[in-house]
């Protein structure tokens, strides 16, 4: 068998191969932010597994004999969805926002084969994020700017993004990006890693 991470997250990729998860990443090519506009409205969990299960399903469509994991998050904080920021200016207006609120991390992943799903998962973590001085925020992303303009929440937790939070409520890896002990279990029953 022979699964494919629809995805080129570098994060995502990290996390399969310390778990020693043998993978070939293959990007999804679609318009996520075409396919978030058609579900406005929609809960932010939904939109995450929206996302998961439309890229794993575009390269199910190139590659229907292999497995392929699609993975999506989504941050929402006081009810309003953020995307990753589009330039360092709209980084800081996002931690600017996120400051003394509780943000939400939505981690979505998907299996599908031969154009059919197979089995989906959703994963919440809550963050508190502290109150953030403007010059924290500067400095901030004078160290972790362009690495962050790739993360909703415009944070690495592996890196200075651990700074911007009084507390975390949930998973490591679903922070990461990827629920990832749900998805080891799914390749466990899917018969891509040993039982």
């Amino acid at each position: 068998m022979t699964l494919i991470l629809a995805s080129q997250s570098a994060s995502r990729r990290a996390m399969l191969d310390a778990a020693g998860v043998t993978y070939e990443a293959m990007p999804a090519y679609l318009d996520e932010r075409a396919l978030e506009a058609s579900l406005q409205g929609s809960p932010p969990d939904l939109i995450a597994l929206a996302l998961a299960e439309a890229k794993a399903l575009a390269v199910s469509k190139e590659r229907p004999e292999a497995t392929v994991l699609g993975s999506d998050s989504l941050v929402a904080v006081d009810g309003r969805r953020f995307d990753k920021p589009a330039s360092r200016e709209q980084a800081a207006e996002h931690l600017q926002f996120f400051s003394g609120r509780e943000m939400q991390l939505f981690s979505a992943a998907c299996l599908a084969r031969g154009d059919q799903v197979l089995w989906t998962h959703v994963a919440l973590a809550r963050l508190q994020v502290r109150e953030l001085s403007e010059g924290f925020i500067a400095d901030y992303l004078a160290h972790e700017w362009p690495a962050v303009a790739g993360c909703v929440g415009v944070f690495r937790i592996e890196a200075r993004g651990v700074q911007l939070f009084d507390t975390i409520e949930g998973d490591h890896f679903t922070v990461l990006g990827m629920p990832l002990l749900p998805v080891l279990g799914a390749l466990r029953e899917q018969g891509e890693l040993p039982a």
